[in-house]
């Protein structure tokens, strides 16, 4: 099974007390790296978007290589590079941000159509994908993906900022839930969306969708989709840094739901690796970590 992996990825500075260390990072990269570690060989993982023809563009592509994602569909820039961010953390691992993304090479993966995206049997996008495309190529994707008979996942992962109006968002994320055949939301991004008060009403509105996949729920575990069953979840021994928590909780669970088709495992498989990439900082973590 081929899955191909869309956004951007991003150059990450995280901000220690004493230190500062660059990596790279970026929420579609983020789940296609831990898609792939937690897969293996049992599943072919690429990654599409679009970076610089630079040094960090150079790096980036290596980085994304050695973790055995296939970065062929990666197109290069002349002109743009890669949007850049700094994290910080505070002492209960919640994190802030500053992004620098507004030239990033990534707006203009699909200036030239979708050809990047023929020849897959699944394909993970997020809103954030979404967002930083110009309006028509967000709209133009979304009528491809309608269009083509590619299973689709997708994770709201809402960041009002990237967005025109919280109205244009809902529009396009309702759209895209609509196309959408695996789901893995957040109850809060989901909440602050479309203004509903509580979880109940964010599962009313899934189970209405009625698309198979996890409503993510922080500490407490997942919540199966559209069934609205929950298993028992051990919360995180430890939580230093919660950068990528939703990202690796879908890199899991994809790997394993897309391999058995069983719901019930795969949501243990995505919030058991959630539950190791919160103990430590950055949202890659190394891998004899992992």
């Amino acid at each position: 099974m081929k899955i191909a992996c869309v956004g951007e990825a991003m150059v990450e500075l995280s901000l220690g007390t004493d230190s500062t260390a660059m990596g790279f990072a970026g929420d579609t990269l983020n789940t296609a790296i831990y898609l792939k570690r937690c897969a293996g060989d049992t599943l072919d993982v690429a990654y599409v978007t679009r970076l610089g023809e630079d040094v960090l563009s150079d790096r980036m592509v290596a980085m994304i290589e050695d973790e055995g994602i296939d970065a062929s569909r990666i197109s290069r820039d002349p002109v743009r590079i890669p949007g850049l961010y700094a994290i910080s953390t505070d002492a209960d691992g919640e994190r802030s941000f500053l992004y620098w993304r507004d030239a990033s090479a990534a707006k203009a993966m699909f200036d030239r159509g979708f050809k990047a995206l023929e020849g897959f049997d699944v394909i993970y996008l997020s809103a954030i994908t979404l967002a930083i495309l110009p309006p028509v190529v967000c709209q133009e994707l979304l009528s491809w993906l309608e269009a083509h008979s590619i299973r689709v996942a997708f994770d709201s992962n809402y960041r009002p900022r990237l967005w025109k109006d919280q109205k244009t968002a809902q529009e396009v994320i309702g759209r895209a839930w609509k196309i959408a055949d695996i789901a893995l939301p957040s109850v809060d991004d989901e909440q602050a969306l479309f203004g509903e008060d509580d979880q109940a009403s964010v599962e009313a509105r899934f189970a209405s969708y009625d698309i198979k996949g996890a409503l993510k729920c922080g500490p407490s575990g997942p919540v199966s989709l559209p069934d609205l069953t929950k298993g028992q979840y051990q919360p995180a021994a430890r939580v230093v840094d919660t950068t990528a928590a939703g990202d690796s909780f879908n890199g899991g669970f994809l790997a394993e739901y897309l391999r058995s088709e069983d719901l019930s495992t795969a949501l243990q498989a995505g919030h058991d690796c959630a539950a190791k990439v919160v103990a430590h900082r950055g949202a890659i973590i190394a891998r004899d970590h992992f």
